[in-house]
Parts: C-alpha cells; sequence; structure tokens
C-alpha cells in the first residue's frame, strides 16, 4: 500500500454510514480490554496467597504468570486470522464465553496443576478476544471525530486496566480471596457476550477463509519458545541451556514463519501489513510502549515492597495515578489525533515516557513517594496513554478489512513481547547494577536493590529516546484524520 494512502486526506470513506449502535459496540469493546487488561496483572499481587494455598513452590509459580503470557502472546496472530475469516463477532462471543469458563475452572482450582491449565486457556480465548475487538472497533469507526474518540477510550482501558488490575488484585486478596481475582471474570464476561450478542454485527474477510498451517505453526511455537526463552532467563539464566535451546528454537521458527509468509499464497500475516512503513513505526511504538509499561509496574512494585515496605493494597492503590495519567494521556491523544501528524503523537509520547522514566531514576533508599515515585510514575502514564491511542490507531487506519484482525493482532503481540523482553533485558541490568554495588560496597543490600532500579530507569528512559528518534523516521509525515465528519 503507497505509503500517501494512510496520509492524504483526500483519500477518505466519506460515504460509509455511522453503524447503529456504535456507542454501545465501544463500551464493549472497551469492557473486554479492561478484562484483558486486568488479567496481565490482577494475580501478581495475589502470588504469596495463591503459592501458600495451592503448595505451589517457588521454582513453580511464576507459571501462574507465564501459563497466561504464553498463550496469549502466541496465539495472537492465528486468533487474528480465525477472526477475519470466522467472523468477528462470532470469534469475540466465543472468546468471552471460553474466557469465563476458564476463570471459573482457575478460581475453583483445587491443586497447581489445575490453575496452570485454566490460566493457559485463558491466554488461548484473550488471544481470540483482542484481535476481533480491536478489528470490531476499526471496522465500525471510521470517521475523524467517532474515531478519535473510540481510540481515545481504548488506548485509556489498555494502559489503565493493567494499573488498576494491580489495585483490585491487592483488594480482593486482602479482603476476600485471591480466587475472586479469577471469579470475577465469569459474571462479567457473560454480561459482555449478551450485550455483544445485541449490538454487534457480524464482519468478516470477504473470500474464502484459507488458513495458513504452515505459518500458524512456526508463528505459534516461535513466540511461544520467545516468551519461554526471556522467562527460563530471568529465572535460570541467559547461559543456562533451556534457555539457549528456547531462544534458538524461536529464532529458527521466527524465520521460517518469515520465509513462509513470503511464499506463501494465502499468509497468515500478509508482509505487506508490516512492510508498510508508518504501519511499521506503529507497531515499534507499540513494542517500545509496552516494554515501559510493563518494567515499571514491576520494579515500581519491588521497589515499594521491598525497599519501603509498602503492604500489597497499598503498593496498589501507589499506582492510581498510573491509571489516570494514562486516561489523560490517552484523552488528550483522543482531541489531537485529527489535527496532528501520527508522527507527532506518536514521537511526543515515546519522548515523554522516556522523560518519566528518567525522573524515576532518581529513585533513593530513603526518597519518599510524592518526591520520588509520583512525579517520574505520572509523566510515564501521560506518555503511555498518548502512544497507547496512536500506535493502534495508525496501524489500523486505512487496512485492507481483509487484513483488519491480523493488523489488529499484531498491535496486541508487538505489546506483548515489548513487555516480555523489556523485563527481561531490564531485569538482567538490574541484577548487574546491583552486583556492581555490592562488590564495591559489601553488606549495603537496600542501597545495591535501588541502584539497580537506577540503572533500570536510565537505561529505559535512554532506549525509549533512541526508539522515538527511530519512529520519527518511519512513520509518515501526514495527518491522523480519514474525514472531517463525526462517526
Amino acid at each position: 500500500m503507497p505509503e500517501s494512502q494512510l496520509e492524504s486526506p483526500e483519500d477518505t470513506n466519506t460515504d460509509t454510514e455511522p453503524v447503529p449502535w456504535r456507542w454501545w459496540v465501544l463500551g464493549l469493546i472497551a469492557l473486554v480490554q479492561l478484562i484483558l487488561a486486568l488479567d496481565a496483572s490482577v494475580v501478581n499481587v495475589a502470588l504469596p496467597k495463591v503459592q501458600e494455598t495451592l503448595d505451589i513452590s517457588d521454582a513453580s509459580r511464576q507459571w501462574v504468570v507465564t501459563a497466561y503470557a504464553l498463550t496469549f502472546g502466541g496465539l495472537l496472530l492465528l486468533g487474528g486470522r480465525i477472526a477475519d475469516f470466522a467472523g468477528r463477532k462470532r470469534v469475540l462471543l466465543t472468546g468471552l464465553i471460553g474466557f469465563a469458563a476458564a476463570s471459573a475452572l482457575g478460581g475453583l482450582a483445587t491443586t497447581a496443576s489445575v490453575l496452570f491449565v485454566a490460566r493457559g486457556l485463558q491466554g488461548a480465548f484473550a488471544a481470540l478476544m483482542a484481535p476481533a475487538g480491536l478489528a470490531i472497533l476499526s471496522v465500525t469507526f471510521t470517521r475523524t471525530k467517532g474515531r478519535g474518540t473510540a481510540f481515545a477510550v481504548y488506548g485509556a482501558v489498555s494502559g489503565a486496566g493493567v494499573a488498576i488490575g494491580l489495585i483490585v488484585g491487592g483488594l480482593l486478596t486482602q479482603y476476600t480471596s485471591w480466587r475472586w481475582c479469577l471469579l470475577i471474570n465469569v459474571p462479567v464476561g457473560v454480561i459482555a457476550a449478551v450485550i455483544g450478542a445485541v449490538v454487534l454485527a457480524e464482519s468478516r474477510a470477504g473470500g474464502k477463509g484459507r488458513y495458513d498451517v504452515p505459518g500458524a505453526l512456526t508463528v505459534t511455537f516461535g513466540l511461544m519458545s520467545l516468551i519461554f526463552g526471556i522467562t527460563k532467563g530471568q529465572e535460570k539464566g541467559w547461559t543456562a541451556a533451556v534457555t539457549s535451546e528456547a531462544l534458538i528454537a524461536a529464532v529458527v521458527l521466527l524465520v521460517a514463519f518469515v520465509v513462509i509468509e513470503a511464499r506463501s499464497a494465502h499468509p497468515l500475516l500478509p508482509p505487506r501489513i508490516v512492510l508498510h512503513r508508518s504501519r511499521g513505526g506503529a507497531y515499534l511504538t507499540s513494542l517500545l510502549s509496552g516494554a515501559a509499561l510493563f518494567s515499571i509496574f514491576l520494579f515500581l512494585s519491588y521497589y515499594m515492597q521491598g525497599v519501603s515496605g509498602y503492604s500489597p493494597v497499598r503498593t496498589g492503590l501507589a499506582f492510581l495515578p498510573s491509571a489516570v495519567g494514562v486516561g489523560v494521556g490517552s484523552g488528550v491523544a483522543g482531541r489531537l489525533m485529527s489535527r496532528l501528524a501520527p508522527r507527532t503523537l506518536a514521537v511526543a509520547g515515546l519522548v515523554i515516557t522516556a522523560g518519566g522514566m528518567l525522573l524515576l531514576a532518581g529513585l533513593n533508599v530513603s526518597g519518599g513517594y510524592l518526591a520520588h515515585v509520583l512525579p517520574g510514575e505520572a509523566v510515564t502514564a501521560i506518555g503511555c496513554g498518548l502512544v497507547f491511542v496512536i500506535a493502534p490507531n495508525t496501524a489500523m487506519t486505512r487496512i485492507d478489512e481483509t487484513d483488519a484482525g491480523a493488523a489488529g493482532a499484531l498491535v496486541n503481540t508487538t505489546q506483548q513481547i515489548g513487555g516480555s523482553l523489556g523485563i527481561a533485558v531490564l531485569g538482567a541490568v538490574a541484577a548487574s547494577g546491583t552486583s556492581a554495588y555490592l562488590a564495591a560496597h559489601p553488606g549495603g543490600i537496600p542501597a545495591a536493590t535501588v541502584q539497580g532500579f537506577h540503572d533500570v530507569f536510565l537505561v529505559g528512559g535512554t532506549a525509549l529516546a533512541v526508539g522515538a528518534a527511530v519512529v520519527a523516521v518511519l512513520i509518515g509525515r501526514g495527518p491522523a484524520r480519514l474525514t472531517e465528519h463525526d462517526g
């Protein structure tokens, strides 16, 4: 697709009529995205209680999180293509009901193995819901003002939902039971499915659906191997055999996937989606923002609980400004999306996020929350809010309806992979900084830990600034508007 198709204000769909029930559709997709965002973080605060109740070993507890991340990240591209050809409404409703059932299984689990299976099933059904929801949003809101509002809501929920998950997880764990971190999805999922059955219209790609089985197998197992290898690298070390084998398998499988897609008549991920410069820049933006947000939540949680001595509930509530900041940034992006070039907003979002991380590099052992945590947390969240709107909108603008599910899946995939990579790479940076400090100052464990966090935020902020420069080259200069009419 020529770049002018994404950038030119004259190339617009002025004939498309607004979709009936479209604001109900927006509310539904926001609810679906909130469910997915919550479940990425809601069990994190509950892990100690989960481990105690089900007698899970220290070595195995990470599977409560990893089982979800593996299947979600690994199956997203396949889920997007299934949504395109099987019908996005059908796939979204199937995902909602399946997710609710898997949540019930996990919430009622009496053994660790049942919980791990349930979390894996949650991830699999989430991989159907996420791309179907984003594709529905894109084909429902095709006009400027309505689209800006829709993607602002979507971006706010995507980012703020992770922070809200930490808060909800802390409250449910402390005042009810960790099981409600999963069981709460059951009534919400059923209600969302009922609403969806009423307000959604079916949409699907034209032509006969043919699935790229070799591509599906290689990318699914390749992404799973990549996430598994990153996880094992943090747990066992980067030179461990299991880590090396998983990462090598990931490289081989993903290279094979690229070769298959270039030659396939019906590719799972058509190369035209990724090779478009502006769209590629949007995916890089999504990757970087995912790395930033997930890393900040993790390392600030460690800092607040391990150094400052916060309780789980207080830690969760300390992330409330992140939810507000993402909402503010998303609202600003939604209003400016029709006036400013996507490149301007994407670069601004990454630069602001980088600035927030560099502010957090000033953490110290005795630093207070208001002086040393809140400013950096709030600035980072505002920057992420901008990015969470402009990245999916740019990736989905002027996309052929045949490719809407695949393009939406790749937005979620890059964010998931970015989160995993960011935590892994910055985790290694933290460990190195802590070790170096201890070598020079034996016994200074709290200060050494904070030194590791200082290095994390310094390196992360610098990397985001460099990424902003790359995105400025990739994303086109044209306006992000479709038409001057409200959708």
